[in-house]
């Protein structure tokens, strides 16, 4: 596989453009499929030593190129998830953008190109907590003239499971296979458990840095270490988040987004869902309410590939009818983390508000 596009260094206020190599690359796709993986057992699958790749994380991290983070879910069964168009005032479309993208429980903000001016994604507590907490916000933001609400009944895939797939079958099963509870933050939901107040405490630095420790967070929460990790266990066993490994979409090789509104047949989506996971561009599927029934989210290489795409979901998916497609000019947020124009991670973070209010 040749190299892939570039990602930013700022030194002394000059940026410099380098590609991203093939041991970028397969850091980032052994970190996609085990967020918390350790160094010790990422060096025994790509043969290269703990401290090398501990020192080209950081260099990738600190570039805004690739980043670790942990989101609420939004699984239709625990939480309220929903995706929101909004329309604006030409003249106000930044002023409403930025006021949106302040609001913690909007994960992701992108302007689309389309009669949509703008994409939300929006996990609450509840349908309540939605109603209150976001709609009649909506309703005060000057310029902001009307938006339209479709919510999740299923998700059936999302970002986090999307690959780059540079690794070889046998590196992707190693890591899987090293993969625990502790490096995927993802435990079967027999053994989920409510979490206690006081383990909400964690969340906002797990969305800072998704591979953070128990000690990172003991130092600053000014708790003991032992009394984090046995907090940090239980807030991975909880279920309630997702661990993922983001890249930067510019410099993925699939700098193109593009949203799908389609209607699948009644009894079909959970088929159309399994067929959806055999397309590797798939980012988003879920099941909503509204005009139509079902959501998908893709990356692609290029504009030409809606087209192809379109054809292969019409073959894929029986009685699939796409009804309308929207591509996005930009992310301004996604699932927390402010992104500059060049699609690399600001280092802002705009924590998820739900449960946290007594966190601080």
């Amino acid at each position: 596989m040749q190299k892939s596009a570039g990602f930013a260094v700022c030194m002394q206020g000059r940026v410099a453009m380098d590609e991203l190599s093939e041991d970028d690359l397969a850091l980032i796709n052994v970190l996609q499929i085990a967020p918390r993986l350790s160094w010790a057992d990422a060096a025994e699958v790509l043969g290269v030593h703990a401290t090398t790749l501990a020192a080209r994380w950081e260099r990738l991290r600190a570039s805004g190129v690739s980043w670790v983070t942990a989101h609420l879910i939004g699984d239709p069964a625990q939480m309220c998830l929903a995706f929101v168009a909004v329309d604006c005032e030409m003249h106000r479309r930044g002023e409403v953008t930025a006021e949106l993208a302040k609001m913690p429980e909007i994960i992701t903000v992108e302007e689309a190109a389309s009669n949509r001016d703008l994409m939300l994604t929006v996990i609450t507590a509840s349908l309540d907590d939605f109603s209150t907490k976001v709609i009649e916000r909506l309703k005060e933001i000057e310029g902001l003239l009307k938006y339209q609400t479709a919510l999740c009944t299923r998700l059936h895939a999302s970002g986090g499971s999307w690959r780059l797939n540079v690794l070889s079958r046998a590196q992707q099963a190693a890591v899987r296979a090293m993969a625990g509870p502790e490096a995927t933050g993802v435990l079967p939901a027999a053994s989920r458990e409510a979490l206690p107040a006081n383990h909400l405490a964690l969340l906002p630095f797990l969305a800072k840095d998704g591979r953070a420790t128990a000690a990172d967070i003991a130092r600053g929460l000014g708790r003991h270490p032992a009394t984090v990790q046995r907090q940090l266990n239980r807030v991975l066993a909880s279920g309630i988040l997702s661990f993922r490994c983001e890249v930067a979409q510019r410099y993925s090789a699939f700098p193109v987004t593009c949203q799908w509104f389609v209607n699948v047949p009644a009894g079909r989506h959970e088929e159309a869902a399994a067929e959806l996971k055999t397309m590797r561009n798939v980012r988003l599927s879920a099941s909503t309410t509204g005009p139509t029934n079902f959501v998908i989210v893709m990356w692609l290489q290029s504009l030409a590939d809606v087209m192809s795409i379109e054809l292969a979901l019409q073959q894929k998916v029986p009685g699939i009818v796409l009804v309308e497609s929207v591509v996005m000019l930009s992310t301004v947020k996604r699932v927390g983390w402010m992104l500059n124009p060049d699609s690399r991670a600001s280092g802002a973070v705009v924590v998820p508000a739900q449960g946290l209010d007594d966190a601080g």
